[in-house]
Order: structure tokens, then C-alpha cells, then sequence
């Protein structure tokens, strides 16, 4: 049990990694639609590539959705509007009538016979009135014809016209008094009817909907079917117009029926293996050419993190709508990836998620061609981020490598520039606009994840900060040396196309640890009292060493990154503190243990260079009339003993680089220490 455990931890490393591909491959495959692949590629305006396709079984041709959308639109245009005749309202008109007649006209004034008469023409007046009753005004502007009137729980068509509208009443009124010769009294009728008629017909808005709705509903997804064994296209056809309607019914009709209970399982094998191939060929691509990324399990998880976001807003953004996928803005993900890592891994990061994102998306062909170019242009573009104006050029170049993708592929697909859908470019535009949300994203991954980009690096450069402002007052001579270095290391890193913000910022942060005890170090010494003389040579040792170790937690506490750190950690790697050993041995026998810095040794091209510019600037402080003669053997002589030291094994660079950084040096010595013309008294 004991070695099992001892096993584990021994590998929790390699563990790890593997329950992270574990993770993300059931991640990515629970993120895929539930359908199948249709095993044909086809495109508007080409021609069939494969052999004759006959139908495999009765599928029916399903509507495109624009003409859904026509189809529903000529139903909603021929609305049917429903109102609604109230019953209640005309028998109280008619009730009213008979007690508001006798007033308006008094038994006293006139004959028997003409109240009959006019009390008949009254009634006349109501029954043509309310036969389809008086509407109401509001409902006037939904007026439509043909209408439905329900009247009694049952609807019977009749036109607008039919109805009597409140204005017009006393117009209605006058013209059958007219007719019946009873023109005389019609101030006396318009005073009796316009106390008791009232409106009892009303728009019913909500029974109109309804029964659109109803309408709409039934309109039918699909027009005709093809069966099983017709010829659908022929090979060399030409794909448009019908048959591309004929084919993409096919192809969505395959998807639907192959993901059955059935074939369930055998789909998601298929999916599985596909994705487990692609980031099994990452996990292959960071462990042989990015050996430090693979055993940083942080960084691995950083990377797998942003392919697993991807995937997962491209798939939400699909089922919500699948015309929205080019608002997803995918070139962010390479452009993290350079800004933390390096072009190529971002590069081939991009490409492989991009792979994985063609199962999910429609035209996958197109998808797949415009991202991975949108991609390339990423890693070309985009440069030296902490530089605002970058930043926006690059989007710039980006979104119009989409819009001119999209514009020849439209061409292809079409034969001409009809037809654009406006909106599509408006989509790759907010996708520009989204991609700029890279910087805060930087800013947030770098607090989360402990990396650091070349936008913090420019903060951390800069010698105003407090931890750079406090090594200038309580150790100067090593804020100075500090300073010359980074000019040494930035200079030779540039020549060898190492991170030269990078190094810059190790280089001024490297001796900080001198801060504690800043008059041990003879950079810091202004008088000719020496703290050394008054202890013994392994004391001395040990406060020089003592930096590295001060350094690293003075580095700590004021939130340094890891980056910045391993070059205070390494500088002088597992070197012997020479001057004081000799003077020990001086004394009597002398340990080497005691003398030698606790390392590590350089494993980075940066953090050689740092060791390199270090020594060879601080030595160069005791040359006497230097020359380039001497500057020139003096450096080879320097970076000859760290090399015999075997300080740059573990250190990716070459012979050829060492060379080039010791031309630097050699260059820069000489300006620093170049002759001048002594002027007369």
C-alpha cells in the first residue's frame, strides 16, 4: 500500500494530466449537439462531387425559412378580425326607448295614429340599427374586411360597411326619417336617440389573435416528399435551387434519425475517438516542443481551460441560434495564447479547437477556413500588446479579413454580390468589437492563473514602483548596477530573439535581496570601512549568498510574479563565491558547500542571459584602463568559466546565441568605458 501511495505521488503530476484529458474530452463531447454527420459535403453552385444519390428512405422537403416566413407573413396580412355583438346592450336600448318616447313625444300634443306612427318608425330606426349593432370608436383603426360578427356564441361573416358607427349615427337616423316623410321631426328623434343608443359591438382582439395563432400553427414545415429511391442529384449536377432544398431536407432528416436509441452509442464512441485524437496531438505537441509548458500543470490547465470556453459558448451560442456563431470571437484565443506563450503554440491551439468546433457549426468548410485564416492573421498582427494602438489595428485587420472572407464566399456561392446579408457584417464587426475585451481578460487570467504578460511586465519596469523606489534609497551603487545590467541583457536578448521585456524586468528585480544588508556589497560601500574585515570569510559568505533567499521573499511579499522570481532565484546559480573561499582557504581548509550558491542553475534562454550580463557588468567594475583588448578577453574569460561550470545546461541555447550575446556585451563595455579627450587646465 505503501509503494502504491509512494507511486502516486510520485506521478501526481503526470496523474493529473491525465484526469484533466479525461475532463476536458467529456467536457467537449457533452458540449456537441445531439445528431449525427451527414457523410456528403455540398455547397450552392457546385457541382456534385460523389456518385449518383438516390433517396435511402421517404423523407418530406422541408420549407426553407424564408419561405416560412413569406408564408406566415401573407396569413398575418390576412388577418380575420372577430367582433363581438352584445346582446345585453341593444334590449336595454330598447327598454330605454319605450320610456324616453313618451317624453319626447307627449300623449297631449299629438294623435293616436301619429304616435303609433312615430313610435313604429322608432322602432324601425333600432332594428336596422342593431340588426348588426353600432360599433365602437376605438375599434375602428383594426377595422379589416372581410370581418366575423359573433352573435349568439356563432360567428357569420359580413362586411365593415354593415356596421353603424357612433358618428354617423344621426346621419342614419335623418335618411330613413326621409324616406318614411317623417324629415319634420327629426330634431325630436336625434333628441331621443342620442340619450339611449349605445355601442354594442367591440373588437375582439384577443379571439383575432387566437385564432392566428391557430392559423400559423398549422402552417406546415415541409412541402411534398421524395421517395425512397429516387434520384436526387447525379453526379457533376450543378447544386442550386431545388435539389440544394431536396438535399439539405435529406441531410437534416439523416442527422434526426441516426442519433436514435440504437445508434446512440456508437455516435458518441465516434465523437470521442475523433476529440480524443485532437488533444491527444496537443498533449504530443506541449510535450515535445513546449517540454516547460507540460510540466507546468497550471499552465497546461490554462490552455485547456480556453478550448474548453471556446467550445462551450460556440455550442450555446449554435442552439440559440446558429446565425450568431461569427459573434463568437474565436481570435481571442490565439492571441492569449501568444501573449502568455508564443505564436506557434497559439497558432496550433487555434487550429485544433477550430477542428473541433466543425462538428458543431453549419458549413463547417467555410467556418473552418475563415478562422483558421482570421487566426493566422491573429499570430502575424498582433505584437507587443501593452501598446494600446496594437491592439486595435490588429482587430481591424481581423475583422476585415472576416468581411472579405465572407464577401468571396457569397461570390462563390451566388455568382454576384446580391443578396448581402447586412447583418452577417454587422456580426463580424461586433466581433471586432468583443475581441478588444482581450485586454481586461489578460488582466484577469494573470491574477487567477500567476502568469504574466508583456503588459504587466512594462508596469513592473517601470522604476518608479515602490519596491524599485526603495532599493534606489537603501542600496544605490546596486539600484545603478541593477539598471546597467538590464541594458546589457535587454540589448543581447534582442540579438537573440529571446523576451526582452522579460529580462529586462528579472535584470532590475534580480538583487533586491541586497536591500536588508546594503553595505556588504561593495557597490553599496561609500567609505573605505569594509562590514567584512570584521567577520570571518564563511560569515561573509553567507550574507552574500543571503540575497538570493532575501530576495525571492522580499519578491513574495510584494507580489512578484513567478516569472520575475526565477530570476532572482538563478542568477548566480550554483556559482562559488570565489573571493571570500580563497580568503578562507587563507585561514586554513575551506568547504566548497559553504561558498556556493544554492542555485538552480539558468534553465531558460533569459535567465542565462541574466547570469551572463550580471557577472560580466559587475566584474567589469575592477578593470584599470580598459581597452577593447581587454574588454574583449575579459568577457570571453567570464562567460568561459560559467560555461566550464556547467551553469547553462539545462539553459535552451546554443553556442552560436552565446557567441552573439558575448558580441553584445563586448559592444556595449566598450561604449560604456570609450576614451575621452582630456581637456587642457
Amino acid at each position: 500500500m505503501r509503494k502504491f501511495l509512494d507511486s502516486i505521488f510520485k506521478n501526481q503530476s503526470l496523474i493529473y494530466k491525465y484526469f484533466l484529458y479525461v475532463a476536458c474530452l467529456f467536457c467537449i463531447v457533452f458540449f456537441f449537439p445531439r445528431g449525427g454527420q451527414f457523410k456528403y459535403e455540398f455547397q450552392k453552385g457546385k457541382p456534385w462531387q460523389y456518385e449518383n444519390l438516390y433517396a435511402p428512405f421517404d423523407f418530406s422537403i422541408r420549407k426553407t425559412a424564408e419561405e416560412l416566413s413569406t408564408e406566415k407573413a401573407a396569413l398575418s396580412k390576412d388577418k380575420t378580425n372577430y367582433y363581438v355583438f352584445d346582446e345585453g346592450v341593444a334590449s336595454s336600448v330598447y327598454s330605454q326607448f319605450e320610456e324616453k318616447f313618451v317624453e319626447v313625444f307627449p300623449r297631449d300634443s299629438y294623435s293616436a295614429q301619429q304616435l303609433a306612427t312615430l313610435s313604429t318608425t322608432g322602432k324601425e330606426i333600432l332594428d336596422t340599427l342593431y340588426t348588426f349593432g353600432i360599433l365602437q370608436g376605438d375599434s375602428v383603426k383594426d377595422a379589416v374586411e372581410p370581418i366575423y360578427l359573433v352573435k349568439n356564441n356563432e360567428a357569420f361573416r359580413t362586411t365593415f360597411g354593415k356596421l353603424y358607427l357612433q358618428n354617423d349615427l344621426n346621419k342614419t337616423i335623418n335618411g330613413i326619417l326621409r324616406k318614411k316623410g317623417l324629415r319634420s321631426f327629426s330634431k325630436s328623434y336625434q333628441e331621443l336617440f342620442n340619450t339611449i343608443l349605445r355601442a354594442n359591438v367591440r373588437f375582439d382582439k384577443s379571439l383575432s389573435d387566437k385564432v392566428l395563432r391557430d392559423k400559423l400553427s398549422k402552417v406546415s414545415n415541409t412541402r411534398g416528399t421524395v421517395d425512397e429511391g429516387k434520384l436526387i442529384i447525379a453526379r457533376g449536377e450543378v447544386v442550386e435551387s431545388e435539389n440544394l432544398k431536396i438535399l439539405r431536407s435529406l441531410k437534416q432528416e439523416y442527422e434526426s434519425e441516426l442519433w436514435s436509441a440504437s445508434n446512440y452509442y456508437f455516435i458518441l464512441f465516434g465523437y470521442t475517438v475523433l476529440v480524443a485524437l485532437v488533444l491527444i496531438m496537443l498533449f504530443l505537441f506541449i510535450k515535445k516542443y513546449r517540454p516547460l509548458v507540460y510540466e507546468n500543470n497550471v499552465k497546461v490547465t490554462f490552455i485547456f481551460f480556453n478550448i474548453l470556453l471556446m467550445v462551450f459558448v460556440t455550442t450555446l451560442v449554435v442552439k440559440y441560434d446558429e446565425s450568431y456563431i461569427f459573434v463568437v470571437p474565436l481570435c481571442i484565443l490565439p492571441l492569449i495564447l501568444k501573449t502568455f506563450f508564443d505564436a506557434r503554440l497559439g497558432l496550433f491551439v487555434h487550429v485544433l479547437t477550430v477542428l473541433i468546433l466543425g462538428f458543431v457549426v453549419p458549413n463547417s468548410f467555410e467556418y473552418i477556413f475563415l478562422q483558421i485564416i482570421a487566426g493566422i492573421v491573429t499570430i502575424l498582427t498582433v505584437s507587443e500588446l501593452y501598446k494600446r494602438a496594437n491592439l486595435f489595428i490588429s482587430v481591424g485587420q481581423i475583422t476585415l479579413i472576416y468581411v472579405v472572407g465572407y464577401l468571396a464566399f457569397h461570390i462563390i456561392h451566388e455568382g454576384n454580390l446580391d443578396n448581402i446579408l447586412w447583418a452577417t457584417l454587422a456580426l463580424f464587426i461586433l466581433n471586432g468589437m468583443i475581441t478588444l475585451f482581450a485586454q481586461p481578460l489578460i488582466y484577469a487570467y494573470e491574477k487567477i492563473f500567476g502568469l504574466v504578460s508583456d503588459v504587466s511586465l512594462l508596469e513592473l519596469s517601470d522604476t518608479n514602483s515602490k519596491l524599485l523606489k526603495a532599493l534606489s534609497n537603501k542600496a544605490p551603487g546596486t539600484f545603478h548596477h541593477s539598471l546597467q545590467v538590464a541594458n546589457l541583457a535587454e540589448a543581447a536578448a534582442n540579438e537573440v530573439g529571446a523576451n526582452a521585456m522579460l529580462v529586462r524586468v528579472g535584470a532590475l528585480y534580480h538583487d533586491i535581496g541586497k536591500i536588508n544588508n546594503p553595505t556588504y556589497f561593495i557597490e553599496n560601500q561609500i567609505t573605505n570601512v569594509n562590514p567584512h574585515d570584521d567577520i570571518s570569510p564563511i560569515d561573509s559568505a553567507k550574507i552574500i549568498i543571503g540575497h538570493v533567499i532575501e530576495g525571492i521573499e522580499i519578491a513574495r511579499k510584494n507580489n512578484l510574479p513567478d516569472r520575475v522570481i526565477d530570476f532572482i532565484r538563478c542568477h548566480h546559480g550554483t556559482t562559488l563565491v570565489y573571493y571570500f573561499y580563497k580568503k578562507q582557504e587563507e585561514l586554513g581548509s575551506a568547504n566548497k558547500k559553504d561558498f556556493t550558491y544554492p542555485g538552480p542553475i539558468p534553465f531558460s534562454k533569459e535567465t542565462a542571459i541574466l547570469m551572463m550580463a550580471d557577472s560580466v557588468e559587475a566584474a567589469s567594475k575592477s578593470l584599470k584602463n580598459p581597452t577593447f583588448l581587454i574588454i574583449d578577453e575579459f568577457v570571453d574569460k567570464i562567460v568561459a568559466g560559467q560555461m566550464a561550470a556547467d551553469q547553462f545546461l539545462n539553459a535552451d541555447i546554443t553556442f552560436k546565441e552565446i557567441e552573439a550575446i558575448k558580441k553584445i556585451f563586448k559592444q556595449k563595455l566598450t561604449n560604456i568605458y570609450h576614451l575621452r579627450v582630456e581637456y587642457p587646465e
